[in-house]
């Protein structure tokens, strides 16, 4: 078997250690929350939200674009999460006509009626809950969460929210949920998360 040269196995390792270095040096940071009720209950669309650390200057994005669409006679998603400044879509993909409205001091608006195949647009410029209705269909309603983080999301059907790109450490975080007792609905502390197991919050509901 042929030995290999000394000064190749050198480059081999450091190719390695280069290749090893870039590869952490890129691995994504990812934070799981799971948020529950008083009981202990899985809360589906809550928003949990962790504010920036000092100096961080990452742009706040959450998708490429953002819609509430009107089908069925109901909001679709139920719960929206927008970065300040976004202007929203609202299409009616209905066959019956639709307009609507929101009372949050965060964003008051009101799109008069319009029909199927049609849409509309809001923008929302202060960070807050905006609380959607519908003037002809009292049963709807729709919420847009409007964040000033990139380092927030939606929790699902067990309760969980992933936040990427954010290492373990002690953050404020905020979590807003319709049915949230607190202040505007929020839920606000200092919690130490960490990248090995969901961090659990209970906050109380109505």
């Amino acid at each position: 078997m042929r030995s290999i040269a000394p000064h190749i196995r050198y480059k081999r390792a450091l190719f390695a250690a280069v290749c090893l270095a870039q590869t952490s040096a890129v691995a994504p940071h990812h934070l799981a929350f799971q948020v529950v009720d008083q009981r202990g209950l899985p809360l589906q669309g809550a928003v949990v939200e962790i504010a920036r650390p000092a100096g961080d200057d990452r742009p706040v994005n959450f998708a490429p674009h953002y819609g509430m669409a009107q089908r069925n006679i109901t909001f679709l998603p139920g719960t929206l999460l927008v970065p300040v400044g976004t202007t929203v879509a609202f299409p009616n993909l209905d066959t019956v006509r639709h307009s609507i409205y929101s009372f949050s001091k965060a964003g008051r608006f009101q799109i008069d009626l319009y029909g199927r195949d049609q849409t509309r647009t809001h923008q929302f410029t202060v960070p807050g809950s905006i609380a959607l209705g519908c003037h002809i269909h009292d049963q709807m309603r729709g919420y847009i969460r409007v964040s000033t983080t990139p380092y927030a999301a939606i929790s699902d059907l067990n309760g969980m929210a992933d936040v990427a790109s954010l290492p373990a450490g002690s953050y404020p975080v905020t979590v807003w949920h319709p049915q949230g007792r607190g202040p505007d609905g929020e839920w606000r502390g200092m919690l130490t998360v960490a990248e090995d197991r969901p961090n659990r919050i209970t906050i109380a509901t109505r």
